[in-house]
C-alpha cells in the first residue's frame, strides 16, 4: 500500500508517535557495529525513508496553503528527522574512528633512506681537506603510489549507506563535517608518525643547521609517504564513501581533510626556502626541490586545479622560492670562495684544502644536473657563468649546459683566488709549482667524473695547457739557475786553451750548495698525485744529468791532483739520480755524506 493511501486511512499524529517510537528504539551502544544489511538497520533506515517522505509530501502541501495542523505535523516530522541524523552522524563516526587502520610501514619502506648512508654537509667547511659527498638517493622518482586501507573495508558499505541517508535528507554537510573533523585529526596523526614537526619562518631563520638538515631529511620522506600512500589512499576513501553522490561533494571532503596538512609541509618548506643562502645548504635545498618536483604530477592528481588552486599554488611557490633560494646560494658559494681568508701560505705547494673542496662540491652537484640545467636555463649564460675572469674564452664552449656554464665560473674564480694564494709565497718556483698542483687536481678531478661531460674536453685542453706552463715556470726558475753552473761560458780564460781551474773550482762549489739547498727546500714540497711526481723527476732528471754527466766529463780531469778534490767534484752522476728521487715527498731532508763516491 503507498504512503499516500495509508496517511488518509490512518491518523498522521499516531503514524508520527510510531515513527518516533521506531527510531527512539535503535540503541547505537547496544550493538556490537552498525551493519547495513541487518534488519535493525534496514528497519531504521526505511523508517529514516518514510519520515523524510513525509516532510516532502507536507512541503509540498504548505505550499498551497493548508491549515496550520498539518504545519505543526511538519514540525515535528522534522524534529524526529534531526533526532535521526544525529544519531547516523554519531554512528558514521562511530565507524570512522572504530575501525580506523593504523600505518602500514611495509608499504613506506620503499621510500625510506637510512640516514647513515647520506653524507651531511652542514658541518663541512673549505678547511675540511678530507671531504667527501655523497648524493642522496632519491627514490621519489618512482611514480609508483601504494593505496592502502585507511578503514576496515568490511565497513565501507555501512559508511557509505548512513552517507546516502543522510544525504537523501539534506543533512550533507552534517556528514561531511564529521567525516572532515575525524579524518583531518588522523591526518594530523600521520604527520606526527612521520616525524614532521610544525615550523615557523622565525624558528627557521634560528635554528641550527646540523638540527634544520636531518629535519629536511624527515621531510623530504615525510612527502613522499604522505601524498604517494596516505593522501592517495585518503582521496580513495572519499571516492568509496561518496563518490557515487557527487564529485564534487568527494573533492571537497578529500581537500578539507588533508588541506591543513599539506599546508603544513609547504610551509616548513618556505621556511627553508627563505632561509639565508649558505654553501653547504645547496645539497638538502636540491633535495627538497627534487622530492617536491617529482611529486607535483602526484599533487595534481589529487587535487584538481578548479578544487585544489590553493595547494597547486602552494606547491608552486615553494618550487619557485626553492629555486631562488638554490640559485641564491649558487652565488653565494662563488662569493664565499673569493672571501677565503686563510693567509699562511700551504705548506709544501701541496693541493690546497680550498681546492679539494670546491671540485668535490661542484662534482656532487652534476648528480642534480637535470634540475640545475632547468633552474640556470634562465639566465644568461655569459652573464651566469662566465669562464675566466680575465680572458675572453666562453665562445668557444657555446654548447655547454647552463650547468656547465656555472661551474666552468665557479672553476674561473677558484683559480682566481688560487693565484693570489699563490702569491704568498716569496719563492717564485713554488708559487707556480703551488699552481701547477692544484691545476693538475682540478683536471683529473674532472677527468675522472662526471665534471667532464659538463666541462667538456675544451676545458680539460685549456687547463692542460695552463698546468703544463705552470710546471715549465716551476723548472726554468728552479733549475736553470743550477744548470747555469754547467755551460762552458767563462770557463777558459781570455787566450787559454785549458780552463781555468779557480772557475772550475768555483764552478763545482757552487753546484754543489745549490743543488744541496735545492735538495733541502724542495724535498719538502709535496704533489699529490704519484704520476705527477714521477713525470717531474724525469723531466728534472733529463735536464740536470745530461748537463752534469757532459760538464763533468769535460773538465773533471783538470782537477786531478787538486787538493781536496772530492771538495769539489762531490757527487757522481748515480749520486744525483738517487738524491732527485726523494724529491716532492713533503718532508724536508738535508744532504751530509754523498751516497756514492
Amino acid at each position: 500500500m503507498d504512503l499516500a493511501a495509508t496517511r488518509r486511512t490512518n491518523d498522521i499524529e499516531d503514524w508520527l508517535d510510531a515513527m518516533e517510537e521506531k527510531l527512539l528504539r535503535w540503541d547505537p551502544e547496544r550493538l556490537v557495529s552498525w551493519d547495513a544489511e541487518s534488519i535493525e538497520a534496514s528497519e531504521y533506515l526505511q523508517a529514516i525513508d518514510e519520515v523524510r517522505r513525509f516532510t516532502e509530501d507536507q512541503e509540498t502541501l504548505q505550499s498551497n496553503n493548508v491549515r496550520l495542523q498539518e504545519n505543526e505535523n511538519l514540525s515535528r516530522a522534522h524534529s524526529i528527522l534531526q533526532m535521526a541524523m544525529a544519531r547516523l552522524e554519531d554512528e558514521f563516526a562511530h565507524l570512522l574512528i572504530q575501525h580506523r587502520q593504523p600505518l602500514e610501514l611495509d608499504h613506506t619502506s620503499l621510500w625510506t633512506v637510512e640516514e647513515d648512508v647520506v653524507e651531511d654537509y652542514s658541518n663541512n667547511s673549505f678547511n675540511d681537506e678530507s671531504l667527501e659527498f655523497k648524493h642522496q638517493i632519491d627514490s621519489a622518482r618512482s611514480s609508483e603510489r601504494f593505496v592502502i586501507d585507511l578503514i576496515e573495508p568490511n565497513v565501507i558499505a555501512d559508511l557509505k549507506s548512513i552517507a546516502d541517508a543522510m544525504f537523501m535528507s539534506n543533512y550533507d554537510k552534517e556528514c561531511c563535517q564529521a567525516y572532515i573533523s575525524i579524518r583531518k585529526d588522523v591526518l594530523d596523526e600521520c604527520l606526527s608518525v612521520l616525524h614532521v614537526e610544525k615550523l615557523s619562518i622565525e624558528e627557521a631563520l634560528t635554528i641550527d643547521w646540523d638540527v634544520f638538515s636531518t629535519k629536511i631529511k624527515k621531510w623530504n620522506r615525510a612527502m613522499k609517504v604522505y601524498i604517494r600512500v596516505y593522501l592517495a589512499s585518503e582521496r580513495s576513501l572519499c571516492d568509496q564513501i561518496f563518490g557515487d553522490l557527487s564529485k564534487s561533494v568527494s573533492e571537497t571532503c578529500f581537500l578539507d581533510a588533508s588541506k591543513g596538512t599539506m599546508l603544513q609541509l609547504l610551509n616548513f618548506g618556505e621556511a627553508i626556502s627563505i632561509a639565508p643562502p649558505s654553501s653547504e645548504r645547496i645539497f638538502r635545498l636540491l633535495d627538497m626541490y627534487e622530492c617536491l618536483a617529482v611529486l607535483m604530477p602526484d599533487v595534481r592528481d589529487l587535487f584538481p586545479e578548479e578544487s585544489g588552486s590553493d595547494i597547486l599554488s602552494g606547491c608552486h611557490g615553494v618550487l619557485w622560492r626553492l629555486g631562488d633560494s638554490i640559485r641564491a646560494t649558487l652565488s653565494e658559494f662563488k662569493n664565499a670562495i673569493k672571501k677565503e681568508t686563510s693567509t699562511i701560505p700551504f705548506a709544501g705547494g701541496s693541493v690546497h684544502h680550498l681546492t679539494r673542496y670546491v671540485m668535490n662540491y661542484i662534482n656532487v652537484l652534476t648528480e642534480y644536473r637535470e634540475t640545475l640545467d632547468l633552474l640556470l636555463g634562465g639566465q644568461d649564460a655569459k652573464e651566469a657563468a662566465p669562464l675566466s675572469e680575465d680572458s675572453g674564452e666562453l665562445g668557444s664552449f657555446s654548447s655547454i649546459s647552463p650547468l656547465g656554464h656555472c661551474l666552468m665560473s665557479v672553476t674561473s674564480v677558484l683559480e682566481t683566488k688560487l693565484h693570489g694564494k699563490s702569491m704568498m709565497y716569496t719563492d717564485a718556483s713554488l708559487q707556480h709549482f703551488f699552481m701547477m698542483n692544484n691545476i693538475c687536481y682540478m683536471v683529473k678531478k674532472v677527468k675522472e667524473s662526471d665534471l667532464r661531460e659538463m666541462l667538456g674536453d675544451d676545458w680539460i685542453r685549456a687547463h692542460n695547457v695552463k698546468f703544463r706552463q705552470h710546471a715549465m715556470h716551476y723548472e726554468r726558475i728552479s733549475w736553470n739557475p743550477i744548470l747555469s753552473f754547467l755551460k762552458d761560458d767563462g770557463i777558459f780564460s781570455q787566450g787559454s786553451s785549458h780552463p781555468s781551474k779557480t772557475v772550475l773550482k768555483e764552478r763545482f762549489k757552487c753546484f754543489n750548495l745549490a743543488f744541496e739547498e735545492i735538495y733541502k727546500t724542495q724535498t719538502s714540497w709535496q704533489t699529490y698525485d704519484g704520476q705527477l711526481r714521477e713525470d717531474l723527476r724525469i723531466s728534472i732528471s733529463l735536464r740536470l744529468l745530461q748537463a752534469y754527466r757532459t760538464f763533468t766529463g769535460r773538465y773533471q780531469g783538470y782537477l786531478d791532483g787538486v787538493r781536496h778534490r772530492e771538495k769539489y767534484i762531490k757527487f757522481c752522476q748515480d749520486d744525483l739520480q738517487d738524491y732527485l728521487l726523494d724529491l716532492f715527498e713533503g718532508s724536508a731532508k738535508s744532504i751530509h755524506i754523498p751516497r756514492r763516491r
